[in-house]
């Protein structure tokens, strides 16, 4: 490295204040010269519009949820109460939102290079001189020395290196936002379907528990009919068994909404051990989501949004490899006073100063700056490709989803017709069974039908939610890109209170 400084003793200081004006008003024109490349959103497939569309697709495409709690649509307060408390307390949303606070302060940091920097100076100081010191030449072996003064420092930034790196910091910081919505949103998704999930399972919670009622009366006739001696004891068997099961199936409900439960619990940050939430069996609606034209998805998803500032961050950051080849000037200024004595300090005889520029210029660096720039431009393709991958990947969700609701409203109507039929059957063969025409295991063929049929059903439904839930996480929830534009980060998170279960 070639280092030349130019540090020229002016013959008086107000001359050089006139000076620094000029030099300032100069170096103003030709900064700014970014070297970074034009920056374009790199290029991905967008379709006209969604392939599966059905009867329950709004007429009039609409890229809009509701900002203040999509969640509301599906009208349960308690599901409202959750959502509220896991943005107050959960942890991995406060661990992104610090990392996202973070990425503002780097911004802060490097915005710093764009001022001048302003340093004070105070050196008060006793000395002994070593009297052994080579080509020592008089002079006391104890002296004084006081010093005051201040530094200006500033850099040009010609090629905007610093400037550069600022959008980089900006973009990085967006991204970071963008990032924070897009953990919000899969925390508010992942709770919203535990819950949906949780209500299916109290569904089959009743259901098993009606159908352990059924059998029990079941188990009691057939005890009934062979006491008196009008069927075998196989009877007995076959109906305590169909019991029993039934029994098994509601325990190992009960298992998994405990599951499912616990990490509800964890979701609002609430302990384990202590959360419960109550037996609901009401059906939840099924809201209409507003998909919009795909072409609006770029524009509804946080994953995208970060994907694509990232893009741009690496954009800037080709131009601050580039500004590396080039010399770096800064303007220096400096004074103060200095005296052996602390005594009239504050006398003219005790000023100093000194102004000029400073040029550093790399000579021969091994082939490092190179490398950086290199580096750079790789680290760009990495980013635009991973953008397309993400815009490719949210489609597939968004399809997934449509697909998902539509063939499953389709089964929906198919399983109702035969869990209907099914218990038909039931009533049919329990009549004949009473009346001797049938034997027991047309019985228990019947019943068995008829709770796989019902529990199909109650399936069925809380698959259409889940996937009901699933496409508004696809369509990026409220969200919006305009939201990167905000000064406000994180309102509903920066701004909340601990809310504690009742």
């Amino acid at each position: 490295m070639a280092k030349i400084a130019f540090n020229k003793r002016a013959r008086s200081l107000p001359r050089a204040l006139i000076l620094w004006p000029a030099v300032f008003a100069g170096a103003t024109l030709v900064a700014g010269c970014s070297l970074a490349p034009d920056y374009k959103v790199p290029p991905s497939p967008v379709a006209a519009q969604y392939r599966t569309m059905g009867p329950w697709v709004d007429a009039k495409p609409s890229d809009q949820l509701s900002r203040d709690g999509w969640w509301k649509m599906y009208g349960d307060k308690r599901l409202d109460d959750l959502e509220e408390r896991l943005i107050a307390n959960n942890t991995d949303l406060r661990a992104s939102f610090a990392h996202y606070q973070q990425a503002q302060a780097f911004v802060e940091q490097v915005n710093a290079g764009l001022f001048p920097s302003v340093t004070a100076i105070a050196i008060p100081q006793r000395n002994r001189q070593s009297a052994t010191r080579p080509l020592r030449v008089g002079g006391p072996d104890y002296y004084n020395s006081v010093t005051l003064g201040g530094q200006v420092d500033y850099d040009l930034d010609l090629w905007n290196r610093v400037g550069d790196s600022v959008k980089a910091g900006k973009d990085e910081a967006q991204a970071s936002k963008a990032d924070l919505a897009s953990v919000q949103l899969s925390l508010e998704v992942e709770l919203a379907d535990s819950y949906v999930k949780l209500r299916g399972l109290d569904q089959q919670t009743r259901l098993l528990r009606e159908t352990v009622v059924a059998f029990s009366k079941a188990l009691q006739l057939t005890q009934t009919l062979h006491g008196g001696g009008i069927v075998a004891g196989l009877d007995v068997s076959r109906a305590q068994s169909q019991l029993s099961s039934a029994q098994s199936m509601l325990s190992q409900n009960l298992a998994q909404r405990a599951l499912l439960e616990h990490a509800i619990a964890v979701l609002v940050g609430a302990s384990a051990s202590e959360f419960t939430l109550p037996e609901e069996t009401a059906a939840l609606p099924l809201p209409l989501i507003p998909v919009g034209v795909p072409s609006a998805l770029l524009q509804r998803r946080p994953d995208i949004a970060a994907a694509e500032r990232r893009v741009a961050e690496a954009n800037e950051k080709i131009g601050v490899a580039r500004a590396a080849y080039f010399p770096s000037i800064t303007l220096s200024a400096q004074a103060g006073l200095q005296s052996a004595a602390y005594a009239g300090l504050f006398s003219a005889p005790n000023l100093f100063w000194t102004v000029g520029p400073q040029l550093v210029q790399y000579v021969f660096d091994g082939g490092l700056r190179r490398g950086q720039l290199d580096a750079a431009k790789a680290a760009m393709d990495e980013a635009g490709a991973l953008y397309r991958g993400i815009v490719l990947s949210a489609f597939q969700q968004v399809e997934d989803n449509l697909s998902l609701l539509s063939d499953l409203g389709i089964a929906l109507s198919q399983q109702r017709d035969a869990a209907h039929a099914a218990q038909r059957s039931v009533d049919l063969a329990l009549t004949q069974y009473r009346q001797g025409a049938l034997g027991y295991l047309d019985v228990v063929t019947a019943q068995t039908a008829a709770l796989d049929a019902q529990r199909a059903l109650i399936d069925i439904q809380t698959r259409q939610l889940s996937a009901n839930v699933q496409l508004i996480h696809a369509v990026g929830g409220g969200w919006s890109a305009d939201a990167l534009a905000q000064t406000d980060a994180a309102p509903a998170l920066a701004g909340a209170k601990e809310v504690r279960s009742p």
